[in-house]
């Protein structure tokens, strides 16, 4: 392991003759000598914190070592008018569909690549997302702009298995052609925020509550395990912030 040996090089000692003392001053050393970004930081830190637990067994020394706390960063958030451009500059019905179903149905990515004829459901206008992360099903919502879309698609395309077939038969459209998809719409369409696919995720879930749906509906709706991870979304959504008046915009007391 190259950071073990960086570590013995830094102390010119072997790495079973330090202690706690020690590893602690280099993991400080690579934050903030080094800079290290947080994420490298903390592979380091299990990289080495395995090597003293299974290969020296030594508990002691990293008993008390700690990850770095990982950055709380809130999502940038499409606003509706900005979604609705995106639908509005894509011509290719297939294209439209695809980014359409992606946000009405709050899809991650790999969700909408691997979804099939099959799990549109129009008479109870639901979607079925087969196997999402955690490899768990559910169920989220059908809108009927998006379906009456869907309709036209399949007019057009037949797709037979995949909703979204790829170029080679037999298969689903691949995650770096969703991308690009959404990169050409998002380059057409003027959106100069740093928005990737996944933002339409946020933009569904943050919109939703904007609308007033609770926070219970949406966690569910997102296939999230926890509540907590939900609601991040009540932090960028503007249902609460716009309820606020600025002091400076309060009537004065005569």
């Amino acid at each position: 392991m190259r950071e073990v040996a960086n570590l013995e090089k830094f102390f010119g000692k072997s790495p079973d003759q330090l202690g706690e003392a020690e590893l602690k001053e280099y993991l400080l050393f690579l934050m903030s000598e080094r800079g290290l970004a947080q994420g490298t930081h903390r592979f380091y830190t299990a990289g080495l914190k395995f090597f003293y637990r299974h290969t020296l067994k030594r508990e002691d020394v990293i008993a008390n070592i700690k990850y770095p706390k990982r950055k709380q960063t809130l999502p940038v958030v499409l606003s509706l008018s900005e979604v609705e451009a995106l639908f509005s500059v894509t011509e290719n019905m297939k294209h439209k569909a695809l980014l359409m179903i992606t946000y009405s149905a709050g899809l991650r990515l790999s969700e909408t690549s691997r979804l099939k004829v099959t799990d549109i459901d129009n008479k109870r206008m639901m979607v079925r997302v087969e196997q999402g992360k955690r490899s768990k099903d559910r169920y989220t919502i059908l809108s009927q702009t998006a379906m009456e879309c869907l309709r036209q698609y399949w007019r057009q395309y037949r797709p037979k298995e995949w909703l979204f077939e790829g170029q080679k038969e037999g298969s689903h459209i691949g995650l770096t052609a969703i991308r690009q998809i959404f990169l050409g719409a998002k380059k057409r369409a003027g959106v100069t925020k740093p928005v990737t696919v996944h933002s339409l995720r946020h933009a569904f879930a943050t919109h939703l509550i904007e609308a007033g749906t609770s926070l219970h509906h949406v966690q569910l709706l997102l296939g999230h395990r926890s509540p907590v991870t939900t609601t991040v979304y009540l932090h960028v959504s503007q249902l609460n912030l716009s309820q606020v008046t600025s002091p400076l915009d309060k009537p004065k007391q005569s």
